[in-house]
């Protein structure tokens, strides 16, 4: 904005839209003893809307919520998952965190840069599919992980990754590794505002963590396995 020249205010949604995320709103906020605390899923709500959090978006939340714009500017701002630009149906996160990357994360992500033609935090032309790279998904003994929509594509390659992407835009269907079948970004943005996941046998569906992730766990509980016994490597020869 450029000094002395006031911001515009931000426009007012349609009136069917804005009918539609009040009603919405409401819900939100009866979830909760005061009101502000439903500021997080309403966020999630206005990006459902739109594919972002809009300038719109935001006086929405501020005027349902009685907080200023500048009070839901910070918030937008200060968490990743709430896009502040234009992004794509599907958000392709890799991990570059240190053991992702040194499992072929790094690879994964040049080599998706390429195929696409964009960079980190930018979206295709055709508006399908944002690339960025994220941090620790928690999931390293999968490594190196792909997320889409926060749905894991575990033990990927740069080839895999390549074909993921290439079916996303294609429009074929894609299967996560584990946990619930795949949405748009703006289907997984209302689900995480808190309304019902209505996809068949997302409720059913689950992950879990792999052998090494669960390796403390047994340990805590005393489950022990038989230690091993490593032969010298010329009484193996001999044997």
């Amino acid at each position: 904005m450029s000094l002395g020249v006031p911001e515009m205010p931000a426009p007012d949604y349609p009136a069917d839209v804005r009918a539609r995320l009040e009603a919405d709103a409401k819900e939100i906020i009866g979830r909760y003893p005061d009101s502000r605390s439903a500021l997080l899923p309403m966020l999630h709500l206005v990006q459902s809307e739109e594919g972002h959090v809009t300038r719109t978006g935001q006086r929405f939340c501020a005027e349902m919520l009685e907080l200023t714009t500048a009070e839901v500017n910070a918030v937008a701002t200060f968490y990743t998952m709430y896009r502040r630009k234009p992004s794509g149906d599907y958000q392709v996160g890799v991990c570059t965190n240190t053991l992702c990357a040194v499992m072929g994360g790094d690879a994964i992500f040049d080599s998706l840069k390429e195929h696409l033609g964009v960079g980190n935090s930018e979206t295709t032309d055709d508006g399908k599919v944002t690339l960025e790279h994220i941090e620790c998904n928690a999931a390293c003994d999968f490594a190196p992980v792909v997320m889409v929509n926060w749905e894991f594509f575990d033990n990927q390659t740069p080839e895999s990754a390549r074909q993921l992407v290439d079916d996303l835009i294609a429009g074929r269907e894609v299967a996560p590794t584990r946990g619930a079948p795949l949405c748009t970004f703006k289907e997984t943005a209302r689900i995480l505002a808190g309304f019902p996941d209505e996809r068949e046998g997302a409720v059913a569906a689950s992950g879990g963590a792999g052998p090494a992730s669960l390796t403390g766990l047994r340990l805590a509980k005393g489950e022990t396995e038989a230690p091993k016994v490593v032969s010298p490597r010329d009484a193996e020869e001999e044997a």
